[in-house]
């Protein structure tokens, strides 16, 4: 019995060993072509939309006074979230609209969907959450839009109360709703860029995706000259201004290197958006080069509830460096330990910069 089982392991390695050969033979030419094209262009200075849209990114962290990420993965100031108010100090409270969070990210949005943006928005609550007092209370989740319950706030007779209630609406819209693939919208649209040359979304993965179909257009000749970013290898092609890096948080590709969440992508190009399996991704603004201390800054909206922008690390040939956890240890940490039936689960990672990066979208 113990032989036949043996033989039946052995057959099934001889035949899952050539199976995944042949996939990567098959995968090596087509992204060596792809690799060869994002040389070319990597070779030739930023381009003018590249300048425009890491300048535009530039000039948004600035306004919305987000956080800032160092190249060992600390946060080293703490700036303005999403939730805030930013009230000016006076005999008279008042506010510039621009220091409110949840407004500047509200304008995201309504670059993204116009006067339907509040429908777009969800807000969340758990059913008797705010009136229970035990919190082993099992409570389940409830969902509106933000349209909806504008809707219902507009029946409130008192202006103030009615504004109040408004933005309370918004503000928890904001929090409940992932507004990153929004912010980066925001930026690209801003730099003049139109529908038919990126696909503006609230999801990174409708136009990682589209970059990916790109590159594999450019190969197969066919006509894309209005798509303005193609995928590249991630490692091997040295960014400029106006890209965009991508990471990814798949729970079954926890383990996977950036050569197979590509190829998974590449994969799927063919087949319907709904059954695409790499859909939780982040991709951040390639903003400024630091070539003398081999730094690039990233930017990206929703990153720790704000507007921030990340120092990462590049090798001797400025490319990405797929070393970015940095020398974060937190030294001796003597806090005595709590009940470990509240504390959540944590992280062993300790810097805010080690991420699963996987590929940039490159300027074309």
């Amino acid at each position: 019995m113990r032989a036949f089982v043996c033989a039946i392991v052995a057959a099934v390695a001889l035949c899952v060993q050539p199976a995944f050969a042949q996939a990567e033979r098959s995968a090596a030419p087509f992204w060596k072509a792809v690799q060869a094209n994002c040389d070319a262009t990597a070779a030739k200075p930023a381009s003018k939309l590249g300048r425009r849209i890491a300048q535009i990114a530039i000039d948004e962290f600035t306004r919305f006074g987000g956080h800032e990420i160092d190249s060992t993965g600390r946060l080293f100031r703490f700036g303005l979230t999403e939730a805030e108010h930013e009230a000016e100090n006076g005999p008279v409270r008042r506010a510039s609209l621009g220091h409110l969070g949840w407004w500047q990210v509200m304008k995201y949005w309504r670059a993204l969907y116009g006067e339907a943006a509040a429908d777009k928005l969800e807000v969340r609550g758990y059913a008797g959450a705010s009136s229970a007092t035990q919190g082993e209370q099992v409570a389940p989740l409830l969902r509106a839009t933000a349209g909806e319950l504008l809707h219902d706030v507009d029946g409130v007779s008192d202006p103030a109360a009615r504004e109040i209630l408004r933005e309370t609406v918004l503000r928890a819209a904001i929090i409940d709703t992932p507004w990153s693939a929004a912010f980066v919208s925001y930026v690209i649209r801003q730099s003049g860029v139109t529908a038919n040359e990126f696909p503006f979304s609230n999801a990174h993965r409708d136009y990682i995706y589209d970059a990916f179909a790109t590159s594999a257009a450019e190969l197969a000749k066919h006509a894309v000259a209005e798509r303005i970013y193609r995928a590249c290898p991630l490692t091997t092609t040295r960014p400029r201004l106006g890209d965009l890096i991508c990471n990814q948080a798949e729970p079954a590709l926890a383990d996977a290197s950036e050569e197979t969440v590509r190829e998974r992508i590449r994969s799927e190009l063919g087949g319907s958006p709904a059954a695409r399996t790499v859909r939780h991704t982040h991709c951040d603004v390639v903003a400024y080069i630091d070539a003398p201390a081999r730094k690039l800054y990233a930017i990206s909206g929703n990153v720790y509830q704000a507007v921030s922008v990340r120092k990462l690390n590049l090798r001797r040939n400025l490319k990405f460096s797929a070393v970015q956890e940095g020398h974060c240890s937190p030294g001796v940490w003597t806090l005595p330990s709590g009940d470990s039936s509240l504390a959540p689960s944590q992280s062993k990672k300790c810097s805010l910069n080690d991420k699963k990066w996987f590929v940039l979208l490159q300027l074309r």
